[in-house]
């Protein structure tokens, strides 16, 4: 299965085409408004910036730990939007693992659907890169930093 056959709707619900993406890299980043971790939405957004022409970040809401995104899709935008002046790509909100793991993760965790490696979610603001022509490249625990070397030396 590819990745740009993936269905899922940004934050205001309408359905996001994945294949617009090709021929970009695309950082996915389970997102939440009320974690340690919050303030790497700044990083993000100078990481999307910098790197627009050849990356798309897309910012997925989550709810699944510590219930640090308790917010409807309003509250998540303008959180995102007036904390942080987000305009990287947000989806709806998501179960990222579990029985309800949406498809784009099941294919972002799971070897058999990406080709490359398993991985199990940990915590809010992991992330997982692909590259421009929609294959699985890599993941970062929450700790790595969005501007980290580790990410942006893919991008080069």
């Amino acid at each position: 299965m590819s990745l740009y056959n993936i269905e899922i709707n940004s934050i205001d619900g309408t359905p996001i085409n994945l294949k617009n993406y090709e021929g970009k890299h695309i950082l996915f980043v389970n997102v939440a408004s009320e974690c340690g971790f919050t303030g790497q939405y700044e990083d993000l957004q100078k990481l999307y910036d910098t790197y627009q022409e050849k990356l798309m970040v897309i910012g997925v809401p989550c709810n699944q730990f510590g219930s640090q995104e308790p917010g409807n899709s309003e509250q998540i935008q303008s959180f995102c939007t007036k904390n942080y002046g987000v305009t990287f790509l947000m989806t709806e909100k998501i179960d990222v693992k579990g029985d309800h793991q949406h498809p784009l993760y099941k294919w972002l965790t799971d070897k058999d659907l990406n080709g490359v490696k398993s991985t199990s979610v940990k915590w809010n603001f992991q992330k997982y890169i692909v590259d421009n022509k929609g294959h699985f490249k890599d993941y970062f625990y929450s700790i790595t930093k969005p501007l980290s070397s580790k990410i942006t030396r893919l991008l080069k």
